[in-house]
């Protein structure tokens, strides 16, 4: 594959060459585009119950599954190693251990900050209840950015539950997962 220097034209659709940034790219009307390579994407998961304090935003620490490649995890911070546009799927069960409405509200935070316009939030009315939520999302970040999950229950009652296999074997359910897939630059 050739490099893609000053003078290439993309006049032509289906023109492939290898950037100078480390891509091959494509010309599709009128522009190089890159082709996404197998970077950027991860499972991460929390095994085990979350619980809270009333009234108080959680950071959520996963744990990152052992295929992930340009992201990295340290506490609750997972940290984009390239730039671009990602869709990332959260989800989690939530559970409740009283009687009483119980309101559960999930957002993002980017670099230490709230994410605009963004929080999900649901509530849990009875005893024992569980019930999965979750959202997807496309978020577009710089190279070294990172991002947090964030949580908080208006009673303490309310957690993210993990359930054990129990039902004809069935895998266990953790409490929450977070998936990220780069889709482009």
């Amino acid at each position: 594959m050739a490099f893609k220097d000053a003078d290439d034209k993309a006049t032509n659709d289906g023109i492939i060459l290898w950037d100078t940034d480390g891509y091959p790219v494509v010309s599709k009307n009128n522009e190089f585009r890159q082709i996404v390579l197998a970077d950027g994407y991860g499972f991460f998961y929390i095994s085990s119950n979350v619980t809270f304090t009333a009234n108080t935003a959680t950071a959520l620490s996963y744990t990152a599954d052992s295929n992930n490649t340009g992201l990295s995890i340290s506490g609750s911070q997972i940290t984009f190693n390239e730039a671009g546009k990602y869709l990332i799927s959260f989800s989690a069960q939530i559970s409740s251990t009283s009687s009483s409405t119980v309101n559960f509200a999930f957002w993002p935070r980017l670099n230490g900050s709230n994410v605009a316009n963004s929080t999900m939030r649901n509530a849990l009315h009875q005893n024992n209840a569980a019930l999965v939520v979750s959202r997807t999302s496309l978020f577009t970040v710089s190279a070294g950015d990172y991002l947090e999950a964030m949580a908080a229950v208006d009673d303490a009652s309310g957690k993210l539950e993990a359930i054990a296999s129990s039902i004809a074997s069935e895998p266990a359910a953790p409490s929450t997962t977070l998936s990220i897939v780069r889709i482009s630059q």
